[in-house]
């Protein structure tokens, strides 16, 4: 397109000679602006599940060292937790060999929750981050009791994420039982009426739907099953505590 306005302009001007200089240097434009093009998308989707199977899991596995150093000690549970974790998602061999590659390479190095959760915001879809935050949960939660420091980190690591404030505290809810956790989950106030109830359960039992994760592994998948029943809970609370049918 660029290119024949190039040669009418250059007509306009120096005739034959504009025209086909307006041709050449049009044709370079369109040229420069087709490959930036392309750039661009190679761009929009490297941010679409472009991360290694490999990476994936050692950053997870760096995540999950930061959120159990939280509150300044190792707890056992905790580190079970994540073995358990990893050997059903990924089987004990490989679950091994990834443990190995951490405390060869990276344990002993400062892991930075910023760098990686900004490294897996640029290359995993949205809903598979929101697993990635309830994992995190998950770990805390371990022992029985989430720490004000675990669930502190885990805030700013759902910030790099790029995780809405409103989905943190919704995952959270799910951790922390409060007088009005149910409606946390939900993402609305107690105020709300019976009509934006329903709607925000309808919301949110299509975002946190297992369907969405399906194209991650199995545990992912268990996950936002979990994640899709305390859904479900808390809009049936709601019901109990309302009397809607």
């Amino acid at each position: 397109m660029v290119k024949w306005i190039a040669v009418i302009i250059g007509y306009w001007f120096f005739r034959f000679p504009g025209a086909l200089l307006g041709f050449v240097i049009g044709s370079l434009w369109d040229a420069g602006m087709g490959k930036s093009s392309k750039e661009g998308k190679k761009t929009v989707f490297s941010r679409q599940e472009e991360v290694s199977p490999g990476d994936f899991e050692l950053n997870l596995l760096s995540l999950s060292s930061i959120v159990i150093k939280a509150d300044g000690q190792i707890n056992q549970t905790e580190l079970d937790y994540v073995r358990q974790y990893f050997v059903s998602a990924y089987g004990k061999e490989r679950a091994n060999a990834t443990f190995r590659t951490f405390n060869t390479v990276i344990k002993n190095r400062e892991v930075s929750a910023q760098r990686i959760s900004m490294f897996l915001a640029q290359r995993t879809r949205y809903a598979a981050r929101l697993q990635i935050i309830h994992f995190l949960f998950g770990i805390a939660n371990a022992d029985g009791h989430v720490s004000e420091a675990e669930a502190a980190e885990i805030q700013r690591i759902a910030g790099y994420m790029r995780i809405s404030f409103s989905e943190f505290e919704s995952i959270k809810a799910m951790f922390f039982k409060t007088a009005d956790h149910a409606y946390t989950i939900l993402e609305i106030d107690k105020t709300a009426t019976d009509a934006e109830v329903k709607k925000a359960y309808r919301s949110m039992a299509k975002k946190y739907h297992p369907d969405k994760v399906q194209h991650l592994d199995a545990v992912h998948i268990k996950g936002a099953e979990a994640k899709f029943k305390e859904v479900q809970k808390a809009y049936e609370q709601i019901q109990k505590e309302r009397g809607l049918a």
